[in-house]
């Protein structure tokens, strides 16, 4: 039996995206682990990208049914609306971090935080899980070393949302949802790279996928990367194995 920890997964008031919160949340509480969420202030009520509930398109490229009625259940959970704020954060009190993504608007707030960057720093200097997938990732690129002032991600091997797929999200719905799926105008993969030492040594973008995901019980479309204590992965098709490969994180 795996003692009980204590997980921090920071988010925006709105816009993260359903999957990559409600699928580790799910598992992470299964186990028996606590999860704590924060938001830029204190016991906001955040809420997911609402269109990856009721489906992008068409009622499509929305979240898979399992995730969403995870979601419903998490918004019935006390943590959800007993949020505390990033900058009264002890990290110490923690024994892993997890970042996820999201790509709608809303998601700046949190991922251009310096408040949220500079308790990130703190948490990543103590050398405990950190779990960041697709635009998380970006949270850890943009965090500089207080020592260095280089990236978190400097010397370490990562992946997160591939530029493929980034690229055909968007021109299949630019249309009718103009920059829905450009966060910012630089590419995810892109920022990410400039981050790292030697990208093309360091950079995992993974098999090559765009509407396969992986499962509850088949994780044969997923990928993650991990090194050390740091566990990345690209996009909400990776999130099982993610939740699952961060479990055995805490474990260790």
């Amino acid at each position: 039996m795996m003692t009980p920890m204590r997980v921090l997964i920071p988010l925006p008031d709105h816009d993260f995206d359903v999957t990559e919160v409600a699928v580790p949340w799910r598992l992470l509480t299964d186990a028996g682990h606590q999860v704590v969420f924060a938001t830029e202030r204190a016991r906001t009520r955040p809420a997911a990208d609402a269109r990856l509930l009721t489906g992008v398109l068409f009622g499509q490229l929305g979240a898979e049914d399992e995730p969403k009625r995870f979601y419903e259940q998490l918004t019935a959970a006390p943590e959800f609306t007993a949020t505390t704020a990033w900058a009264d954060v002890d990290v110490t009190a923690y024994d892993g971090l997890l970042l996820p993504g999201g790509h709608a608007p809303g998601m700046r707030q949190y991922l251009g935080s310096d408040q949220l960057q500079q308790q990130v720093a703190r948490f990543w200097a103590l050398g405990r899980p950190v779990g960041a997938i697709c635009h998380g990732v970006l949270v850890l690129a943009r965090t500089r070393d207080p020592e260095t002032g280089r990236s978190l991600l400097a010397d370490r091997r990562t992946t997160c949302l591939p530029k493929y797929m980034e690229r055909t999200a968007y021109l299949t719905t630019a249309w009718r949802l103009g920059r829905y799926y450009r966060t910012y105008p630089a590419y995810v993969e892109d920022e990410v790279r400039s981050a790292l030492g030697d990208p093309a040594v360091q950079f995992e973008r993974g098999p090559r996928v765009l509407t396969r995901r992986g499962t509850a019980d088949d994780d044969s479309h997923a990928f993650v990367v991990q090194d050390g204590t740091y566990l990345s992965a690209r996009w909400p098709g990776d999130a099982y194995l993610f939740a699952r490969r961060y479990l055995e994180l805490l474990g260790a």
